[in-house]
């Protein structure tokens, strides 16, 4: 009994322990719910958080230009919200700190090394979620191979949103193709200041053309599910057209000017993802201004996706704007006011921000927010099913070509005809052609711009299509920035047997006591901005002297002197040359002095910096040769012989490279001046990305052309566009002023209380938003409304003819403008509301149409209510927003 009893409860037993064992098994092979592709998004986020330590939120909310090499691997055992692939950085990383990219991998090599990070993610973390590869796109992706396009505010001036799509269309496969999931782009900021050196990366002044530039844009990415990020948020440009200074604008000027580009791209463009700016709004960082990123972006606009900072930008509240004491607070500040992603420039930088996502300095309930965000877009991106691209599609594309088809037509289509004096274009029975400038020769592609894909020049595009009938000579003639003095080299300074010099560093700024600091310095070519030359002295209470002396191998009297912000002396062999000891100004001082070769001068520089933002550099002349003379000398020789002369002139800009001053930089002007004293036809082409003053030589120009940076395809497009194979036909999205006194000059703004004009100068601008000829002519006669009266929901049309009255085939951007007759609160003398680009051949008539629909009436009330207000509003069709030919008043009634 006792035997069947024992094995009875044996048997019970060994079904017991097999049922656990199958229990165990079974429950090995169950996926965590967020491994589950059928599962709702939601419910996947939902699981994986819940699963996540404070450690791996923290790394999905960082991001940092990097990869796998040369690096250990365990660093990212936390895991890490993305990274800018083979993006390396310059400077220290800071607020405002420049970036540069490392652009050596072509398509082929770059999916591989992301598809490699991506399984080290997916395969080696603890959780296994997959990074979102990001980049640059502004107009085409910053990578070897990848298509150049025109630069954005080129793109802009087409004023056609097909081609900008098909352009933006066109980067995303290229961009998607390599594994690059996020485009930290577009700029859809308003240059409202023209000597703002970003204003190149954007789509101009105008709010409604900057929108519907801007949504082409991003729906041609969101299409292709790559998260677009569009930037800055908000109005980075302050007053002087600087760049991220503080901005003071009240609640109005923002809703009716700043916000509509990114309110659109948010609820129309459905953008996923956007970036804050640098500067401070109303006194709070955009980084941490709850008003723009809690209340405006996520409450009122609906807002879905991540914010993340511009890099750097998130310190730059306890190191630029001092409204935190140090990096946690500067982090608390952001991520609680609704910043979710931190942007920095190195991984290291991480230890910055960490802590107070562990001690509960930001509440869970935001960091889970933040990071539910970001795994939404990484589920969303399909990232967790398909991580990897194909690396035979991406070698594909080392070959292909068509797009450069696509680069030509739009730089075609961005080009604007400012002057063409007694139709000098298109170019005709010549035999000699002269081109002069460097940007003839450079094929600049403008600000964030990758390498290009084969780059043309103006001077190849003209010789190809010239062809054997036609000779074209190229010659330098001039620089935008011709070097008269250089910073003086290591090897003409000696520190006892020490190449350089010695510096002593005091903790005063006289100059006085024991150094805190004493070293060898190559060379003095300093800035110290953000930061002080050394940790042991402030950054605006020190002074530094620098001794050791100094050789030139070859007899002759050199220019030598200082570069810098004051408080600086030179002694040479024991005598005081240059003496700006007071703090005043930026100067640069220059001496000459006679050397004889190989003889040892001792050399003396003393500066002090009592008030921060420190500029200091020695500098010489010594084999720095005057070339200008000679080209000059060598460009007026060859114009004895042209036909026509060409010169290509360029301007300096781009983010930190904001102008004070807006004419021709260098001896360019010299240079167009002279060639117009030839007696030849002089054809302007301008390249560069913003307004350029044009006073002392305009007037002697047969032809200006402004053909921006065109991109890879610039040099067949200018070639084809001067001999007349193409008809331009771009627009200014900006206000060309005539002098840098009349800015800011938008042609939308608010009426004045008096007039526009100066007692000295005229209040018009030299050329006018929207502005742009063409070699055919066209006339505009007929308008119609559908309506004259009409309800405040009604929509109507407006008709009128446009007829092809010129010689040529050609595109007519057609441009309707709308203005309030009588408001409550006042309102823009005028407002883009509606654009065409429309093509007709010589002589060709068409019935043009454009829908007037109740949002182009729309305004905010006194309360900052959006209404329509009963009464009359004038409607003016035309080619610019000075040349209105056509106009009716239509009433909205009660």
């Amino acid at each position: 009994m006792r035997v069947v009893l024992l094995s009875a409860l044996l048997g019970i037993f060994n079904v017991t322990v097999a049922s656990d064992t199958l229990a165990v098994a079974h429950k090995k092979t169950v996926k965590p719910l967020y491994q589950n592709p059928a599962a709702p998004i939601e419910k996947r986020v939902s699981d994986l958080l819940s699963r996540m330590t404070p450690e791996e939120k923290f790394w999905q909310l960082f991001m940092i230009p990097g990869d796998l090499d040369g690096v250990d691997k365990n660093r990212y055992k936390n895991g890490i919200f993305g990274l800018q692939v083979s993006a390396v950085t310059q400077g220290g990383g800071g607020a405002g700190q420049m970036m540069t990219y490392n652009t050596q991998e072509n398509a082929y090599t770059l999916a591989k090394k992301i598809n490699a990070i991506q399984r080290y993610f997916i395969k080696e973390t603890r959780l296994g979620i997959p990074i979102i590869a990001f980049d640059e796109a502004l107009h085409g992706l910053v990578r070897k191979g990848a298509t150049a396009f025109p630069q954005a505010i080129a793109l802009a001036a087409s004023f056609n949103t097909d081609m900008m799509g098909q352009v933006a269309g066109t980067i995303a496969q290229e961009t998607k193709l390599r594994g690059i999931r996020d485009i930290l782009t577009p700029v859809i900021n308003i240059a409202s200041d023209v000597r703002w050196g970003r204003t190149e990366e954007t789509y101009g002044e105008d709010p409604f053309l900057s929108t519907q530039m801007g949504l082409a844009f991003i729906r041609a990415f969101e299409s292709q599910n790559i998260i677009t990020t569009p930037k800055h948020f908000v109005a980075n440009v302050g007053d002087g057209g600087r760049d991220s200074y503080p901005i003071h604008f009240n609640e109005r000027l923002l809703e009716e000017v700043y916000f509509p580009p990114f309110k659109a791209a948010i609820q129309q463009g459905h953008s996923r993802s956007l970036m804050t700016a640098y500067n401070t709004v109303n006194g709070t960082p955009a980084t941490s201004n709850s008003y723009l990123l809690t209340q405006k972006l996520k409450t009122e606009w609906g807002f879905k996706g991540f914010v993340i900072s511009d890099a750097g930008a998130v310190g730059g509240a306890n190191v630029l704007h001092y409204t935190a004491a140090d990096y946690n607070e500067a982090t608390r500040q952001a991520i609680i006011a609704g910043l979710d992603v931190i942007f920095q420039t190195e991984f290291d930088h991480y230890k910055l921000f960490i802590t107070p996502f562990l001690d509960g300095s930001i509440p869970q309930k935001r960091i889970d927010d933040a990071v539910s965000r970001v795994l939404t877009a990484k589920f969303e991106l399909g990232l967790f099913e398909n991580p990897y691209v194909s690396e035979k599609e991406a070698q594909k594309a080392l070959t292909d070509q068509s797009h450069k088809a696509i680069a030509k037509q739009a730089a075609l289509q961005s080009f604007v005809l400012l002057k063409n004096e007694n139709h000098v274009l298109p170019l005709k029975n010549i035999s000699n052609i002269l081109v002069l400038g460097e940007d003839a020769i450079e094929g600049r592609l403008g600000g964030y711009s990758g390498t290009g894909n084969g780059t043309v020049n103006i001077v190849e595009g003209l010789k190809q299509r010239a062809g054997d009938k036609i000779k074209v000579t190229y010659s330098k003639g001039s620089s935008r920035n011709p070097v008269s003095y250089v910073p003086v080299a290591k090897q003409f300074l000696k520190a006892g047997t020490a190449q350089g010099l010695f510096g002593e560093y005091f903790d005063n700024l006289t100059l006085s006591g024991v150094p805190v600091l004493a070293k060898i310095d190559p060379q003095i070519d300093f800035m110290w901005t953000l930061f002080s030359p050394d940790k042991h002295l402030a950054t605006d209470q020190y002074s530094i002297r620098w001794k050791g002396s100094i050789q030139a191998p070859k007899s002759g009297t050199y220019q030598i002197g200082l570069e810098g912000n004051d408080g600086y002396r030179l002694y040479l062999d024991g005598k005081l040359l240059i003496d700006q000891w007071e703090k005043r100004s930026y100067h640069t001082q220059l001496v000459p002095f006679s050397f004889d070769q190989d003889k040892s001068y001792e050399i003396r520089v003393e500066f002090k910096e009592p008030k921060g933002n420190a500029h200091i550099k020695l500098i010489w002349n010594y084999e720095v040769a005057d070339q200008q003379a000679k080209d000059l000398s060598e460009a007026i020789r060859l114009a004895e012989n042209a036909d026509v002369i060409v010169v290509a002139a360029g301007i300096k800009e781009g983010e930190f490279q904001d102008r004070a001053l807006l004419s021709l930089p260098g001896n360019q002007e010299q240079l167009i001046q002279a060639m117009e004293k030839s007696g030849k036809p002089v054809v302007v082409l301008l390249v560069g990305g913003s307004a350029i003053t044009m006073d002392s030589w305009l007037k002697g120009a047969a032809a200006v052309l402004n053909v921006w940076y065109p991109g890879e395809e610039g040099g067949h497009a200018v070639a084809e566009t001067l001999f007349g194979d193409y008809n331009p036909a771009g627009r200014l999205p900006i206000t060309y002023p005539i002098h840098e006194s009349q800015l800011p000059l938008v042609y939308n703004h608010k009426p004045t209380g008096r007039g526009d004009d100066y007692n000295n100068l005229s209040g018009e601008a030299l050329f006018p938003f929207g502005f742009g000829l063409s070699y055919t002519t066209f006339e505009y006669k007929d308008l119609k409304l559908s309506k004259r009266n009409i309800s405040q929901a009604e929509r109507i049309t407006a008709d009128f003819t446009l007829q092809n009255t010129g010689q040529y085939d050609g595109d007519e951007v057609v441009q309707l403008y709308v203005r309030d007759l009588l408001s409550s609160v006042s309102r823009p003398v005028l407002e883009l509301k509606a654009f065409k680009r429309v093509r007709l051949k010589a002589g060709e008539v068409k019935r043009i149409s454009f829908e007037i629909t109740p949002d182009m009436l729309k305004m905010l009330d006194a309360e900052m209510k959006t209404i329509i207000e009963p009464g009359d509003f004038r409607i003016m069709i035309g080619s610019s927003s000075k040349e209105l030919v056509l106009k009716e008043n239509l009433t909205v009634v009660k």
